[in-house]
């Protein structure tokens, strides 16, 4: 790494460091976590710094990198649930398209709250769309805390059948919402 490479490095923390932890803070609401995720997104720029063909568009790779930090975060801590909590003992394959994953907390500040009245507004209006098995599914397990194995018990309908049906009910439901997305920046 060139002196050149270390200045430009330097001027990039500096520049980026209040705007990036600003916008870690509105959606992580321990600013220890906060501080732990900033911490490791700089590490990671430095790391990728010293790759052959370094980072081009710093900014945007820093924001890229927070968020994928906080996804983590979120899942690490979904892993960590007590037992006995929610319905059932049966680990769902559709993990990644958890509702409680996709909505800012509201504990993050005002305008994560607003986020989220104005996502579930949205939500509400999407779910009208969908057929009404889709609709069934994607509120028992996600609104509802059913698993999986619990609604296939209670109705007789196999766990594939009904895991197709939330795939279903997300899909229309990520596209939907996702124009809202967008205009939130979010």
């Amino acid at each position: 790494m060139t002196r050149r490479d270390t200045d430009d490095l330097t001027a990039t923390v500096l520049r980026e460091r209040s705007r990036l932890g600003n916008f870690i803070r509105r959606r992580v609401r321990d600013p220890a976590e906060a501080e732990d995720i900033l911490q490791d997104v700089f590490h990671q720029f430095v790391e990728a710094y010293r790759l052959p063909a370094p980072v081009e568009q710093a900014t945007a790779w820093l924001y890229r990198v927070a968020r994928f930090r906080i996804i983590d975060r979120f899942r690490k801590k979904k892993e960590l649930a007590l037992p006995g909590e929610g319905h059932g003992d049966v680990k769902d394959d559709d993990a990644d398209c958890r509702l409680d994953l996709a909505l800012p907390s509201t504990e993050a500040g005002p305008e994560a709250a607003y986020a989220r009245s104005v996502l579930l507004t949205a939500l509400d209006a999407a779910l009208d769309e969908l057929p009404e098995n889709q609709r069934e599914v994607f509120v028992a397990h996600e609104l509802d805390g059913w698993s999986f194995k619990e609604m296939a018990a209670e109705s007789g309908v196999s766990i594939n059948t009904l895991l197709a049906r939330k795939r279903y009910a997300v899909l229309h439901l990520r596209a939907r919402l996702q124009v809202v997305y967008d205009e939130l920046d979010f």
